[in-house]
């Protein structure tokens, strides 16, 4: 119960800085060292927040469902439900990108913001990929939160020469 209450408060408070990250963000892509900061916080708070979801999730199923066909069936096959969770994450998260970047998704250069972003929805996929599967399996160690948001911090250096990258290509 304090676990889904804590999922829930976090919730509401990431909604919030979620809110003020991107209306401040055109001011924080102004200092490079600031914006990866700002990155790595908003992604580890993100990943951080998936992964208090998964781990309720986990309490949730073990504590107050019987084991009958369907209950188990994500705890039965984390690999299986972290990809398919992390491919919709990384396509939504992409999007959401592009619409800052252009002001709107456009068609006609959607194509190359998904080519050009790949390898950063690589590395947060992956990282999105081990929280998930690692939680569901119940196998998650302090060293592999560590190694996890240190993924983070790959992603977004790689996301701030991306957004520098597109920028300088559309004379903005």
């Amino acid at each position: 119960m304090l676990l889904g209450l804590a999922f829930l408060i976090c919730l509401v408070l990431s909604s919030f800085e979620n809110m003020i990250f991107f209306n401040i963000l055109d001011i924080v892509l102004q200092n490079q060292y600031l914006a990866v900061g700002m990155l790595f916080v908003h992604n580890v708070l993100v990943v951080s927040l998936i992964l208090l979801a998964m781990t309720f999730y986990v309490s949730l199923v073990l504590n107050f469902f019987k084991k009958r066909k369907y209950e188990y069936v994500v705890l039965e096959h984390p690999r299986t439900f972290a990809t398919v969770f992390t491919v919709m994450v990384v396509f939504l998260s992409i999007l959401r990108g592009s619409t800052l970047i252009s002001g709107g998704v456009s068609v006609d250069v959607l194509p190359l913001i998904l080519l050009m972003s790949t390898p950063i929805g690589v590395v947060e996929g992956y990282g999105i990929y081990l929280t998930i599967k690692k939680t569901l399996a119940k196998d998650m160690t302090m060293k592999d939160l560590v190694s996890i948001y240190g993924i983070f911090l790959v992603a977004a250096v790689m996301e701030v020469g991306f957004i520098n990258l597109l920028r300088s290509v559309s004379g903005s």
